[in-house]
């Protein structure tokens, strides 16, 4: 199966700034390109950090509030340098967490479950900056037409099996939902069999009703001898 790589999926236009970037030029900069991020670059162009939204309203939020209906939040010492900070390189989340263009969908979503980040910016080998790719990126997968991943199914999953017993399979998908019907001649190839159609990209679930292939019986007019 061939999956979805970053490369495919992300956005080549990448907004950035650099690291001695001005703290109002970088808000200037989120409004106008209406993104709610932006990789820090350094001087070799390679991603430095990420500063964010709510990178800046940290300064905000670290304000004395004279109406005294709110209280003031507990900062880190770290939190409050970067509330201090003047420029991107001061304020950013660093280091940048990337990722490269041959990963899969599933490698950039691990990524960004560990790390806690909502978009990585995809790099070479060099680490010099190609895209930028996002949640929403990731989930366009989930967009595929039902049609593609049925077939994608029936071709890459259920015809190499066949000659392992699942020749009596057939799948049918309805909003991403995968149902699998028909007989497998060895019940563990059931579970492969799920496994498989799961990891095809636009996939939402995986059910089956796959029955044991019935055992051919005696040939008619045979009998037991003594």
């Amino acid at each position: 199966m061939e999956h979805r790589t970053i490369g495919e999926l992300m956005t080549r236009r990448v907004v950035s700034v650099q690291l001695d970037t001005p703290f109002k030029d970088i808000a200037q900069i989120l409004a106008d390109n209406a993104v709610s991020a932006v990789p820090v670059l350094d001087s070799l162009g390679r991603p430095a950090g990420i500063v964010s939204e709510a990178d800046l309203l940290r300064k905000a939020a670290d304000q004395s509030d004279l109406s005294g209906r709110t209280p003031m939040p507990h900062l880190e010492a770290w939190e409050r340098a970067r509330a201090e900070g003047r420029t991107a390189g001061e304020l950013m989340s660093a280091p940048a967490v990337c990722a490269h263009p041959e990963w899969t969908v599933v490698e950039a979503a691990r990524l960004m479950e560990v790390q806690n980040v909502k978009r990585l910016p995809v790099v070479n080998e060099t680490e010099m900056l190609l895209g930028i790719v996002s949640r929403s990126d990731l989930l366009r997968v989930f967009l595929r037409q039902d049609k593609a991943i049925q077939e994608e199914i029936s071709r890459e999953v259920i015809g190499p099996t066949a000659r392992l017993g699942a020749a009596g399979v057939t799948a049918d998908v309805i909003q991403g939902q995968v149902a699998l019907h028909g007989s497998v001649d060895e019940p563990l190839l059931t579970p492969v069999l799920v496994r498989m159609c799961a990891s095809v990209d636009g996939v939402v679930s995986v059910s089956e009703d796959l029955k044991p292939t019935m055992a051919a019986g005696p040939a008619e007019g045979s009998g037991a001898h003594s």
